[in-house]
């Protein structure tokens, strides 16, 4: 348990920052979801539609620190080309 005023401030700036980066965190995670469940439904349209939501979404949690910028773009990058794959 914190001692001090400013220990016991601080814990309380971590549990909210925390229940920030969680929503965030969840949020980015779905939209992925999504994505990856329109590939597997071998839906074209429906994964395109639901890219252009999580792309945003991934940079935005990279931009904030929620994950590295490459491992961001590194999974932009493999959605993209999984949807490629389903239009031929």
């Amino acid at each position: 348990m914190a001692n001090t005023s400013s220990a016991r401030k601080a814990a309380r700036k971590i549990a909210r920052r925390t229940e920030v980066n969680k929503a965030r965190r969840s949020r980015m995670r779905g939209a992925v979801r999504k994505v990856e469940e329109a590939i597997a439904a071998g839906d074209h349209g429906k994964a395109l539609e639901a890219l252009k939501l999580a792309e945003p979404a991934l940079m935005r949690a990279a931009q904030q620190g929620q994950l590295h910028h490459n491992a961001a773009s590194r999974k932009v990058s493999r959605l993209t080309h999984s949807i490629a794959k389903l239009a031929k």
